[in-house]
């Protein structure tokens, strides 16, 4: 049997940072920032509005990269969505419309990520790395670049997890 991998949504299949800017300089019109508060002083607003994660972009090589971990993998996407009702049918909406390959059996929404099991997994939050048992990537963000801890392999891409996996 194949190797079952963890894939998370948000700012590994899904460019939330992009969506969250744009939102906020449509509303406020904040250009640069320093920090995320004071450049996404909204997002927690934003994550709960009608829209946001139905319309939120795809990140770059994103769809041709778990189309390749879905042909050798079994690829389980799992989000912690369920803190609002809205991203549950949102996510779901947004992950038929981008990755039509994925179906409904592959895709968990939970609160918490730590009794899903796998041999591999990708996220962007070190904390939801930090509970997994298996092989763990870490997918570069802002909010985590600077981290450096020898038990993540750490990923810029979708370009750089097909060659690494």
């Amino acid at each position: 049997m194949n190797q079952q991998i963890l894939v998370d949504m948000d700012s590994v299949l899904a460019d939330v940072y992009s969506q969250f800017i744009e939102w906020e300089y449509k509303e406020l019109g904040i250009k640069g920032f320093k920090w995320k508060t004071e450049a996404l002083p909204s997002c927690n607003k934003h994550v709960r509005s009608i829209g946001f994660f139905r319309t939120v972009p795809v990140m770059p090589d994103s769809i041709e990269g778990l189309q390749y971990l879905n042909d050798k993998y079994k690829v389980l996407i799992v989000s912690s969505a369920t803190e609002s009702p809205l991203n549950l049918t949102e996510k779901q909406a947004w992950l038929y419309k981008h990755f039509s390959f994925i179906i409904w059996e592959q895709m968990i929404f939970c609160g918490r990520k730590d009794s899903i099991k796998g041999d591999i997994m990708i996220d962007n939050q070190p904390k939801k790395l930090r509970t997994f048992d298996g092989k763990k990537y870490i997918f570069t963000q802002p909010h985590n670049i600077f981290i450096s801890d020898e038990q993540y392999d750490r990923v810029s891409g979708w370009k750089e997890i097909m060659s690494k996996l």
